[in-house]
């Protein structure tokens, strides 16, 4: 099965050709553009690479969201562009879900963190039992130190990774109550290849969506939303 796979949830624009059990080819960039300026051009580059026929591709995979509206909003419009051309199934993968499955096979209680501004982090808890990974606590929008409470409580080693560690490192240095670390450079930020690996789990257990149903998931209402209502109220 040969599955492309984007991610542009948060600050790393990442796309991936995965097939079968192997990376094809990943590109990931996390630097100062636009994933507007970035993903389709990586895209590009991959596909003349590895001189991949898109029409060779069985479904496309992408990080739905939580993240950036505007991260998301380009990821989405991608696949579903893409999608609705060569007439292929989308897998929407849940972002922090991927990010967590940078960490394969890990026993330790696993936190990934995305800033996700207004004082919240994207997060939720993970663990692996063999290959599967499991969720203890689903992706939510939640202060730091609720989800470092239910770390304390669960009272289990964690590994924090994500974009959101080095904003709230030392909050978390001073909550944690339990054995702690952060994941290193190689695997502490998103990934189109982990987006691939579990959408294929995803996809084999039936989680795919046509093209043009395909939305993302914000799990939270926008800024623009949040004033709209407001103001609705006030009125």
């Amino acid at each position: 099965m040969k599955i492309l796979a984007l991610d542009s949830s948060g600050l790393v624009a990442s796309v991936a050709v995965v097939e079968d059990d192997v990376t094809v080819a990943e590109y990931t960039l996390n630097y100062k553009k636009t994933h507007s300026q970035t993903l389709l051009p990586m895209l590009d580059e991959i596909r003349r690479m590895t001189e991949l026929d898109l029409n060779t591709i069985d479904a496309l995979a992408v990080a739905s969201g939580p993240g950036s509206f505007t991260g998301l909003r380009i990821g989405s419009a991608t696949a579903k562009g893409l999608g609705l051309a060569l007439s292929l199934p989308i897998i929407p993968v849940p972002t922090v879900d991927a990010l967590a499955y940078n960490l394969y096979g890990s026993e330790k209680l696993i936190c990934p963190l995305m800033d996700a501004r207004r004082n919240q982090v994207y997060t939720g808890l993970y663990t692996f039992k063999g290959d599967t990974l499991v969720t203890i606590e689903p992706q939510c929008a939640v202060d730091i130190a609720d989800i470092i409470s239910h770390i304390n409580e669960i009272g289990k080693a964690a590994v924090f990774l994500g974009d959101g560690v080095c904003v709230y490192q030392e909050r978390i240095a001073g909550l944690v109550r339990v054995s702690y670390e952060f994941a290193p450079p190689c695997c502490n930020r998103q990934r189109a290849a982990c987006v691939a690996a579990l959408g294929e789990k995803l996809y084999r257990a039936g989680v795919v969506q046509e093209a043009a149903q395909h939305t993302p998931d914000y799990l939270r209402l926008s800024q623009a939303e949040r004033e709209r209502n407001q103001k609705s109220k006030e009125g």
